[in-house]
């Protein structure tokens, strides 16, 4: 039996990733998942990992020669803690996380202000989906790349067995800042979770 299943008196739907019961949101992101971004973006300038837990992103996103900033809310003992994304003033090249779940949109908004050349975000497929987000973000803002997954990601707490594949479609959203505001949408291909596992 699960044990996170009936967590707060709430039953979790199977299509949402395993509560973390250590902290807030924290789900280290699949290596392979952060390479099959930089394999098909180029990035020019600082990367700034704005929710890097435990450095998981931040460890791939250096392979690419930029200098990468890490910073996190918490501290997971891995870059900078306190440091609160969705407030903060500095500005880099590019951003690119796997924001915490309930906080994407703000995550969005934060992030197209911060970002001085591309943003990138680790969202499930269905962030396309809702009337809000329509109106707040994809009509004014739209991404200029959504890359699906082929393959799916499954996400587990830090240390947990890692078993079995996920139910749930992610994508990775990109904004190119200085590009026209139309969306193309492309398909990772196969192969990247048993290159990079």
């Amino acid at each position: 039996m699960d044990a996170t299943y009936n967590l707060n008196g709430g039953f979790k739907p199977t299509v949402k990733r395993f509560a973390d019961l250590d902290g807030p949101d924290f789900f280290p992101t699949p290596a392979w998942a952060t390479h099959a971004l930089i394999d098909n973006e180029a990035f020019s300038g600082e990367i700034w990992e704005c929710a890097c837990g435990n450095g998981a992103m931040s460890d791939v996103l250096e392979t690419t020669g930029n200098p990468v900033y890490s910073s996190d809310l918490f501290d997971r003992g891995y870059g900078e803690p306190n440091v609160d994304f969705k407030i903060s003033q500095r500005k880099s090249e590019n951003i690119i996380t796997n924001p915490p779940y309930n906080s994407a949109e703000e995550f969005v908004h934060q992030g197209l202000k911060l970002a001085k050349n591309k943003f990138a975000l680790l969202l499930r497929l269905a962030f396309l989906e809702g009337a809000n987000r329509a109106k707040t973000i994809f009509d004014s803002s739209p991404p200029s790349r959504v890359w699906v997954f082929s393959e799916r990601i499954t996400f587990y707490p830090a240390g947990a067995v890692q078993k079995g594949t996920g139910t749930t479609a992610y994508a990775w959203f990109v904004w190119d800042i200085n590009s026209a505001k139309k969306t193309e949408l492309r398909w990772l291909k196969p192969g990247y979770k048993r290159r990079y596992s």
